[in-house]
């Protein structure tokens, strides 16, 4: 009751709190019932006492906190205990161990042996073998800092100097130990360490018993690329894994690591966790139960409570927490024995798989004064509040140096003198000691020390390879034993005693590995001369101490500090001549040099012994030289002073030594844009910081300052070498040249590719210069490396270059080009012009009061600025808004950027910038804005709400810079975007992202926009037109030239600057359909016009000649000849009110012309002008009755091409008009029309929408011409159709989509006729329908849309079922069936119909299966009523009884004569395969007690009426299981004269016969009958019936043989249920001795099902075949019978399973092997050797690699094998049978003169006689059957010498 109370509290949290409130001290007695006790008692001792009421209130109060705090009471090492599952943070890496920070400070240690088993076992392989396993990563590999990783506590042990050590396991086989396979549920979160590498994905461990999951390799793809830099996983590697997929009862489970769905992955209670399964790192939905000075409690997963302690708690939270607030928590630790649970609501752990970003502390090391105390725990430690108002916290050890502790000194405010000494990650909080030692400590880590200080350290311990030095707290180093004096040192231990202090000096020190060695050399710690620590350092002619560490013939190599070294040549080592160096040297010699030389690059050092004051001085001009050469090296970052500006860009100094070098201009910048800005404002004497250099040669040095390009190399992410170059990278370049064919892409290195045009961009590339410009910043992805031509092609196309979400790339594109637009603004700001101070100060947004200048011609405002007066500021026609502006007015604007080139403002009038509203603004709210203004790299737009002024970015990478106009902003346009900050900065703007493409809108300046052409109002010939008055009136004839020609129209200048503009219907009278009239205007070319109209410039509306602003209008002109030569012309109608009036002018049904504007693909309609002032729109359903147009409507129709269409009607709401271009839309009775599925119904049909939103119904026997099983399966919503209109009644449209109707002139052939009354029905008459339902008399099944027809019980099978519902079982509704027509009522409108196979020619409606044949069994009783019999054959043969069940042919009578039906059967019958039957019978068969079996009537006997397709099989049915002399099944020998009987009873119901006709017929039925006895003793028949088959394996029960050819016998007459019966009895018939026949038959079933059944019936079968037999021989099998039906995948997966699961057998490794060869798969086929070696035992490798060399002979590379076999022959050269195989298969597929090659060579082996004279032999037989006489003779020779020479050699 206890466990179940545990796992389910009840109610509230009482119990939990109690176990918790003792869970400190039980830790420490490990008896939690002690201890409960003990409060009881002393509770109870309290009570008894009875004081005061208020006294025990305040004794209560008190004890209240005290248990509260004593909850909260956080993590200290007493607390931890073994099992403990916890989450830790990898803090540090080493060869060996993790260290690994545990909560509330605390800190553990993973041994190498506790990752895994599986990285264990390859860890024992190498030290094995003593050398390194391949694939077996270091830990440094696997794991990095800031991982977060679930442990579970393994010991914690006392080290000898008293202190505790907490060890760790992250081994899943531990963590997930609480968990079982039936607890796994999919969205589990899981860690697990990769164990091996499969085909299709890789086995990850998880610990869970009786599991094995499974990673495929399209989830881990993301995680390799991103995370594994597109390395595969390796074994050990640690894995954050969502549970996709449980199948088996969790014996395999599917994963997923996409860090998508890791991240976002929930414990929920559907997942059933319980306390004892819960694991650390799980993200749960928690309430806030209670709120505490100390933490929360929290109630989780319905059930269970935890603690949140004040460290866990969200710091930016703190204080607003309260009761019932839903919030998400990270569970850190579960303890074992109390099952308390600790969570933690910090942010950074709610995101799972995601590593912790803050690793360290900057100021760790540093001392603080009077740090006041925040709270003390007694088994823990305190806490402390930094200056910077931070937590920082110290352990209890760390509060004081004396061991007895007094709690008083640590009340919150007193204040302590402490020093940071380390950071806790877990936390997120500095680490603080108190203890003197530590605050006084000279070093506090390996990071402190300094390489080449002197340090003093205290011995700890005297090894032979050196001494341990102690330099402080837990940091040694060593002194090898080369160091521990000038001189070496042969007895150390009497010069150092262990506590001696020592000076040292640091030689090397490695703070990751905590690696620092030291010197006590007395030369080199007490040298004044500089150190050098790296070749940077090793300036030429710079003197300094250094220790021999190799003396060599050429030289000596001398070691400084950090490992740099130098050679001495042999000529530097002194000023004489020194011919043996190693007399004169000794490692370990300290020894004064001087630097010649230094390459840093290439780690090269050149020095001399011969100090420089003894040298001549030439060489100080040598250095010189040298040094301008050698200062700088690729890819160092140094500072540059500017020199001058020249053409391309900057000459730069390069400090401190003023190398001369140049700078380009695109280098300036990662944004194309702000180069040239850059190289404008920057000027001579400027400084720039972090320059890269590119390339350096003779001439000069390249630089280059992106600072995308800089970081890469700081990061060390740029490939130095062309050998660290792997397909898949991600690398940062610049274009370095542009081609026709590709773009080069230069990298920081030096190394460049090229990016083919192909792959250049996702977009279609006609010209490489449009996409990319020389110098732009590029992230390209390496697809192909060539190592031998040092070559490799990249892609630039975004889909392959992404990094990150199009979002975050966009965001940081903006925020660095505003960075760098401010850095201009700064360089401007301290120039001395007032203009460009001003210019700098000006900041969008900003709203100034501004002067009128003058109103240019096109249309926008030049304003002047009072202050200064060059400041030019200017208002876009759009950004004038319409407003009358005059010279000198005042107006109020706001500045909307500063172009810092042209030093001028753009400035708006519009008001909903001016007047802005204030409004809160949340980050990540999405807002609609219109586009204000655009930059090349940016967009300013202002929010429609409130009209802040937002920037956001235009591209979403750096690659992404070429736009096709289509997806071009406009100014005015509406785009959707995401707000990233809520305040403007420095730069004035809002930063935002633009949401989804889709979500632009086009703007609509005006309302009328409607009937104004958009183009026009784009057309910059129009732009600048409306500046003229004009004095014309409409009528006038003009002349002028045409100045530009768009699709749909012209714009002509007038005399006097007058711009006129003339439509496309304005141009011919007669327009041919499909021509382009603009076509026939050229540029340049004078046409005399009339005028016709006038457009206002604002509104471009069409003005009557009366409105005061028409002497201002653009002029709307006509060019038409009936209209230039006549006086009588047409003006547009510019009086009426509104559209309306126009369109009304038009009548549905009148053909109009029309001009194609454009498609629009959103709305799906072509916007066409039929006039200048009417517009119409052709939906795309109307455009085309073809739907290959209706696919590509751009292919079909161009701009401004000339169409015909049809007025379906004036759409007043819109004001355009509706036409089409298929006629009248009238969707009247006959018409037909396209329309779009927007329903679909199942079984019954579809609903098909139209323009103008009619609507109509497609039946289900209307959709083909031919019915199908699945008659809808084809039709999705949206999907097109072209339909029939079959009526209109009631205002509801009936369709049909009948291709015989839609199409008629294809004349296709019609299967299934229209039925749509008894009308079109006649009696006899076959037809086909669905299932509508079944009734309690028999079965409804519909023929048309309103016919039903009814199939009575009796007429639905030949068998009969006793529960009628199981008819609705087997014949379900809307299945498909034929039915025969057997009775027709027209005035009831009542159909009767035969679903029977005598009437209908197909097999029975009721499928012959075991179940149903059972169900026969049961119903029916010994024997059949004579009706019953009578129903079931009429019209065939009866039944003869006899003891052999003998069945011959008599008279029936038919219940419905039909003579003419009988003919027709007749006819047909011949036709019918000789193996097809009728009925089935059930009996029991006599002196047999089991259960009755099926009977079936002889094949001859009955045939069906019509043809039907079915399975046939040209010769019996092989079953490939070794029975090649299996009988084929042939056809019955009788067949003619049972055909002709056959006829007989038909004739004799014609007419009445006479009696000696009648006594002629009895005496052949005699004749017949004694035939047939005759034949059935005939011992040498075939057998010809299912009788022949049951007399046949009733004598011969265990003959697989027969059993097969009985199921071959029913399936070629395609009862495939009969077959699977056939061989279910097989199976239970044949003895369990059997193995082989049983296995025959089995492998026969799987034949079958693999043919004629579905996956799921083969599953089942092969699973019971595994059972029953021995598992690999079924296994190969099937694998066998899916390669021979071509069903190569599920092969291949079969493959994989067995190789998993017989891994240690050869033969599944070879037959593997032999069907990828078969495949054409030599590679794969290869690997599969490889992995076979490593599976198998030794003492198989030779057998499987000749047999795969067997399979390469036969089906692969003949070279190859023979390479294969020649290798083992070299190996294991007496081999006799390897050379016997190699032999034969050289005879068989090589030439003559190999084969004699090798014989030559093996009878030249020293091998036993007896072998010896079987290849003798074999070589002599070879020559008699290929070679000649003399061949023959020559190897008898050889063989004669071969005996001589052995007798000699016994003799001897």
């Amino acid at each position: 009751m206890a466990a179940v109370e545990e796992s389910f509290p009840r109610g509230g949290t009482r119990k939990i709190h109690k176990s918790e409130k003792s869970y400190q001290q039980s830790v420490e007695h490990d008896n939690l019932f002690d201890i409960s006790t003990e409060e009881e008692s002393t509770k109870r001792k309290k009570n008894q006492k009875g004081p005061a009421k208020t006294k025990k209130l305040k004794i209560e109060k008190r004890e209240k906190v005290k248990s509260v705090k004593e909850k909260f009471e956080i993590l200290g090492i007493e607390s931890l205990c073994e099992g403990m599952r916890i989450l830790g943070c990898v803090k540090e890496v080493n060869e060996l161990e993790l260290v690994i920070s545990l909560p509330n400070g605390l800190q553990g240690f993973v041994q190498v042996t506790e990752i895994c088993d599986a990285y264990t076992r390859k860890l024992n392989e190498q030290v094995a073998q003593e050398e390194p396993v391949k694939d077996l990563l270091h830990l440094p590999e696997l794991f990095s800092p800031g991982m977060l990783v679930r442990c579970v506590v393994s010991s914690v042990n006392v080290t000898d100097k008293g202190k505790k050590s907490v060890k760790l396991s992250l081994n899943p086989r531990n963590v997930n130990r609480v968990l079982s396979a039936e607890a796994l549920k999919p969205g589990m979160l899981l860690t697990g360490t990769v164990s091996s590498l499969e085909d299709h994905g890789y086995l990850v461990d998880v610990g869970v018993g009786g599991t094995r999951a499974f990673l495929p390799l399209q989830k881990a793809q993301e995680y390799v690329k991103q995370k594994n830099k597109g390395a595969n996983l390796k074994v050990g590697q640690y894995l954050h894994c969502v549970i996709e997929e449980v199948k088996g009862g969790g014996g395999v489970v599917s994963l997923s690591i996409e860090q998508s769905e890791v991240s976002a992955a929930l414990a929920t209670q559907e997942q059933n966790w319980t306390l004892n399964s819960l694991l650390p790192g799980l993200v749960v939905k928690a309430q806030v139960q209670k709120v505490t000075p100390f933490g929360l409690t929290l109630n989780f997963l319905t059930f269970f409570t935890g603690l949140v302690d004040f460290m866990h708690l969200d710091p930016k939270k703190v204080g607003t927490y309260f009761s019932h607030q839903a919030v998400r928590a990270c569970i850190i630790c579960v303890h074992p024995r109390t099952r308390a649970v600790r969570l933690s609501l910090r942010s950074i752990f709610l995101q799972p798989g995601r590593p912790l970003t803050r690793l360290s502390c900057q100021h760790v090391g540093a001392v603080l004064q009077d740090v006041p105390v925040q709270g003390f725990f007694n088994k823990a430690g305190a806490t402390f509040r930094l200056k910077d108002g931070a937590l920082a916290y110290a352990r209890l050890s760390h509060l004081s140096d004396s061991k007895n502790l007094k709690p008083e000194a640590f009340k919150p405010g007193n204040t302590h003198k402490c020093r940071i000494i380390d950071y806790s990650q877990m936390d997120e909080l500095a680490l603080l000691s108190l203890r003197t030692s530590v605050i006084e400590a000279q070093y506090l880590r390996y990071h402190d020390i300094r390489i080449g200080a002197v340090i003093k350290g205290t011995v700890l311990t005297i090894k032979p390879f050196g001494l341990l030095v102690k330099v402080g707290e837990q940091m040694r180093g060593l002194v090898p034993a080369v160091h521990l004096a000038d001189i070496l040192m042969k007895s150390p231990e009497k010069k150092y005693h262990i506590g001696d202090e020592v000076k040292c000096r640091v030689l090397f020190c490695d703070p990751e590995a905590k690696k620092l060695i030291m010197t006590l050399k007395k030369t080199l710690v007490t040298s004044k001369l500089p150190v050098i620590t790296c070749y940077e350092d090793a300036k030429p002619g710079l003197q300094t101490h250094g220790t021999i560490v190799r003396v060599k013939d050429y030289g000596c190599i001398v070691k400084f500090y950090n490992d740099v070294q130098g050679l001495v040549p042999k000529h530097e080592l002194s000023a004489q001549y020194i011919p043996d160096p190693e007399k004169v040297f000794y490692t370990g010699q300290v020894v004064k040099v001087a630097v010649l030389n230094c390459e840093p690059s290439k780690e090269r050092m050149l020095l001399s012994f011969k100090l420089l004051s003894d040298q001549e001085p030439k060489n100080e001009s040598v250095g010189h030289s040298q040094k301008n050469e050698k200062v700088i090296s690729v890819g160092q970052l140094v500072d540059v002073k500017i020199l001058e500006k020249t053409k391309g860009g900057l000459q730069v100094a390069v400090l401190p030594h003023s190398v001369p070098a140049f700078l380009p201009t695109p280098h300036l910048s990662d944004h194309v844009a702000n180069g040239p800005l850059l190289y404008r404002w920057l000027q001579a004497g400027d400084t720039l910081h972090r320059v890269l250099c590119l390339s350096q040669n003779e001439r000069q040095v390249l630089l280059c300052r992106k600072p995308a390009l800089v970081s890469t190399v700081e990061g060390g992410q740029d490939p130095k070498n062309f050998s660290e170059i792997q397909p898949g990278m991600l690398l940062l370049g610049f274009v370095k040249s542009i081609k026709d064919y590709g773009v080069f892409v230069q990298f920081p290195s030096g190394l460049s590719g090229l990016a083919p045009k192909a792959i250049m961009s996702d977009k279609f590339v006609t010209n490489p210069s449009d996409h990319f410009v020389e110098g732009q910043t590029v992230v390209a992805k390496v697809t192909k490396v060539d190592e031998e031509k040092q070559r490799m092609l990249l892609s630039l196309r975004l889909s392959d270059c992404r990094l990150g979400t199009s979002s975050s790339a966009s965001l940081l594109l903006l925020s660095q080009c505003l960075e760098e637009l401010q850095g201009v603004r700064s360089l401007m700001s301290s120039r001395d012009s007032v203009l460009i101070q001003t210019l700098a100060e000006m900041t969008p947004g900003t709203v100034l009061d501004l002067a009128v200048q003058e109103v240019l011609e096109d249309g926008s405002v030049a304003f002047s600025g009072s202050a200064v007066p060059d400041l030019v500021l200017r208002a876009s026609r759009y950004h004038r808004a319409g407003q009358d502006v005059e010279s000198g007015q005042k107006k109020k604007a706001v500045i909307l950027s500063v172009d810092m080139l042209k030093l001028e403002v753009h400035v708006s009038l519009r008001k909903e910038l001016l007047n802005r509203k204030a409004r809160k603004l949340k980050k990540g709210s999405e807002h609609q804005a219109t586009v204000q203004h655009l930059e090349e790299a940016f967009a300013v737009a202002s929010l429609v709400e409130t009209g802040h002024l937002v920037a956001f970015s235009l591209a979403s990478h750096l690659n992404d810079t070429f736009r096709f106009d289509s997806e071009k902003l406009q100014v005015g346009q509406e785009v959707s975007l995401v707000l990233k900050t809520t305040e403007p900065g420095v730069t004035g703007l809002l930063l935002a992202v633009e949401g989804p493409a889709a979500k632009r809108v086009l703007r609509q300046a005006r309302k009328d926009s409607e009937t104004v052409d958009e183009g026009e109002d784009d057309d910059p010939a129009l732009a600048a037109g409306p500046r003229k008055k004009h004095t014309l009136a409409i009528g006038d004839l003009v002349t002028g030239t045409v100045k530009s020609v768009k699709p749909t129209h012209a714009v002509v200048t007038l005399e006097g600057g007058v711009v006129g503009c003339i439509h496309a219907s304005r141009i011919l009278d007669e327009v041919p359909e499909g021509t382009a009239p603009t076509a026939a205007l050229k540029v340049g070319k004078t046409v005399t016009a009339r005028v016709i109209g006038g457009r206002d410039v604002k509104t471009f509306k069409f003005l009557p000649i009366s409105h005061p602003r028409f002497v201002q209008t653009i002029l709307e002109l006509s060019v038409r000849p009936s209209e230039v030569e006549q006086a009588g012309h047409s003006a547009l109608d510019t009086y009426s009110a509104s559209l309306v009036g126009k369109i009304q002018q038009y009548q549905a049904g009148q053909t109009v012309t029309c001009f194609l504007k454009k498609y629009n693909v959103v709305k799906k309609w072509l916007e066409v002008d039929i006039a200048p002032d009417i517009r119409g729109r052709i939906p795309l359903l109307l455009t085309s009755l073809s739907f290959k147009v209706l696919k590509r409507p751009d292919k079909k129709f161009q701009i401004g091409q000339a169409l015909r269409a049809t007025v379906v009607g004036p759409d007043t709401s819109k004001e355009f008009l509706c036409l089409s271009l298929i006629g009248p839309h009238k969707l009247e009775r006959g018409e037909v029309a396209m329309g779009r599925v927007v329903k679909v119904t199942p079984r019954e049909g579809l609903t098909v929408a139209f323009p103008f939103g009619k609507t109509g119904t497609v039946s289900i026997f209307h959709v083909s011409d031919s019915y199908s099983e699945t008659p809808l399966e084809e039709f999705v919503p949206q999907k097109v159709v072209r339909c029939y209109v079959l009526s209109t009644a009631d205002h509801v449209l009936t369709l049909s989509l009948r291709s015989s109707r839609t199409n008629p002139e294809t004349k296709s052939k019609v299967e299934d006729p229209e039925i749509n009354s008894t009308q079109d029905i006649k009696e006899g008459q076959l037809l086909r329908g669905y299932v509508r339902s079944i009734k309690p008399n028999g079965v409804l099944l519909g023929l048309g849309p309103s016919v039903v027809g009814l199939a009575q019980f009796s007429h639905v099978s030949q068998r009969s079922l006793a529960k009628k519902d199981l008819y609705s079982k087997y014949l379900p509704e809307g299945r498909l069936l034929t039915a025969k027509v057997l009775r027709l009522n027209h005035s009831k409108n009542l159909v009767e119909l035969s679903l029977l196979p005598a009437d209908t020619g197909k097999p029975d409606v009721l499928c012959v299966s075991p179940e149903l044949l059972l169900q026969e069994t049961d119903t029916k009783g010994e024997e059949e009523s004579p009706e019953r019999k009578g129903k079931n054959l009429h019209g065939r043969a009866g039944e003869l009884p006899s003891k052999e069940q003998v069945k011959v042919k008599k008279p029936g009578k038919r219940e419905r004569p039909d003579s003419g039906g009988a003919q027709e059967r007749v006819s047909k019958r011949q036709k019918a395969g000789p193996w097809e039957e009728d009925g089935v019978d059930v009996y029991y068969r006599e002196g047999e007690e089991q259960i009755a079996e099926m009977r079936l009537l002889p094949k001859g006997t009955l045939t069906k009426p019509a043809e039907a397709p079915r399975l046939r099989l040209s010769s019996g049915f092989l079953w490939d299981v070794g029975l090649d002399s299996l009988t084929p099944a042939l056809p019955p020998r009788g067949e003619s004269s049972d055909s002709e009987e056959d006829e007989k009873p038909h004739q004799a119901t014609q007419k009445k016969k006479s009696k000696k006709e009648r006594e002629l017929e009895k005496q052949k039925a005699e004749k017949e009958l004694s035939r047939i006895e005759e034949a059935l003793m005939d011992p040498g028949r075939q057998p010809e019936s299912a009788d022949d088959f049951d007399r046949l394996v009733l004598s011969s029960p265990n003959s697989s043989i027969l059993w097969l050819q009985y199921m071959a016998f029913h399936l070629q007459a395609t009862e495939i249920e009969k077959a699977r019966a056939v061989a279910e009895r097989a199976l239970k018939t044949i003895s369990f001795r059997e193995e082989q026949e049983k296995l025959n038959v089995w492998v026969a079933l799987l034949n079958l099902e693999n043919m004629y059944g579905s996956p799921e019936s083969l599953s089942k079968a092969f699973e019971r075949a595994v059972q029953y037999n021995e598992p690999l021989k079924v296994f190969l099998h099937l694998a066998d019978i899916y390669a021979k039906s071509e069903k190569f995948q599920e092969a291949g997966e079969l493959y994989n399973r067995m190789l998993k699961r017989f891994r240690q057998e050869k033969a599944v490794w070879i037959r593997y092997g032999a069907f990828l060869l078969r495949r054409s798969q030599a590679g794969a086929s290869r690997r599969v050797l490889q992995r076979a070696l490593e599976c198998l035992p030794a003492k198989e490798h030779m057998d499987v690699i000749a047999k795969f060399a067997q399979l390469e002979f036969q089906l692969g590379d003949a070279e190859r094998a023979k390479a294969i076999f020649e290798n083992m022959l070299s190996t294991y050269p007496k081999r006799t049978d390897v050379w016997s195989v190699y032999i034969d298969l050289t005879i068989k597929h090589g030439s003559q003169k190999e084969v004699r090659d090798i014989f030559e060579r093996v009878i030249h082996l020293s091998l036993a006689p007896k072998k010896m004279k079987f290849f003798f032999k074999r070589y002599l037989d070879y020559e008699k059957q290929h070679g000649t006489e003399k061949d023959v003779l020559a190897v008898k020779a050889k063989a004669l010498e071969y005996v001589e020479a052995k007798s000699a050699a016994l003799g001897d």
